[in-house]
């Protein structure tokens, strides 16, 4: 299985911080943010991955990655969304890197403190369809969120209102090959864009959606309240991390589900 990591926009609820440089290249206490969801792929045995990005910084993406031998990848590639159209279209710019196979994307500003190498495993075993991640979390309405019946999700809402649970959908999905054909017959939302939600809700018409829970804390850090969150978690201890020593290789903190 391989990985994408979206890690394009503008940033815009950070600035000024992003008119020098990505989002998701800002540090979450001593690391870039970027090394935190390439730790979450590595340790559920994933190191082929792409970096979906773009913007006027794109460039230092590479200047921080490089080919990613020295953080344990086997493979690092890059790829460059134009616009902003959403997270279902820049997961479409990796659909040749995909090969026919099935993918698991992680979205940058997404932070976890366990291991995804259960689910993840749980889905190579699944013949079709898709796996979401949620997490419990006390302000649903800013998230999408899904309405479960008798253990099954029947419907994800976006940012609702009145929230039908407290299943907060995190920014990682695990999809099949599909997922390309269902994102090119999306209509942009009424921001202008192609909503993973809409992605999601289709798998779920279809009957083939899963799900599992986090382990421990889930953090994004789009914002300047949620970065701050996110370098106190990682600081306090128990997230994954990415070190760069010497030679090849990682090293730190690795907890598993």
């Amino acid at each position: 299985m391989k990985g994408v990591i979206l890690a394009g926009g503008l940033g815009s609820r950070l600035r000024p911080l992003t008119l020098v440089t990505n989002k998701h290249l800002l540090p979450v206490f001593d690391r870039p943010m970027i090394y935190y969801p390439v730790q979450c792929l590595l340790n559920a045995g994933i190191d082929e991955i792409l970096i979906v990005t773009g913007g006027e910084h794109a460039g230092d993406f590479l200047k921080l990655l490089r080919n990613g031998k020295h953080l344990g990848l086997r493979d690092l590639h890059y790829t460059y969304q134009e616009g902003e159209g959403g997270i279902a279209d820049a997961l479409q710019l990796a659909e040749d890197f995909v090969e026919g196979g099935k993918v698991c994307v992680v979205l940058g500003d997404n932070i976890i403190q366990k291991s995804i190498k259960k689910a993840v495993g749980e889905f190579f075993s699944q013949s079709e369809g898709a796996k979401i991640l949620l997490k419990e979390v006390p302000d649903p309405e800013r998230f999408g969120v899904a309405r479960i019946e008798e253990n099954r999700i029947v419907e994800i809402l976006e940012k609702p209102s009145d929230p039908p649970s407290h299943y907060a959908v995190t920014g990682i999905y695990l999809y099949d090959n599909d997922v390309f054909e269902i994102a090119k017959t999306l209509k942009p939302s009424e921001r202008g864009e192609l909503e993973i939600t809409d992605v999601n809700n289709e798998y779920i018409r279809r009957g083939t959606m899963t799900y599992d829970v986090l382990d421990g804390w889930w953090t994004d850090a789009g914002t300047f309240e949620s970065l701050h969150r996110a370098s106190n978690l990682v600081a306090e201890g128990g997230a994954n991390l990415v070190d760069e020593p010497a030679t090849n290789g990682l090293s730190g903190v690795t907890n598993t589900a």
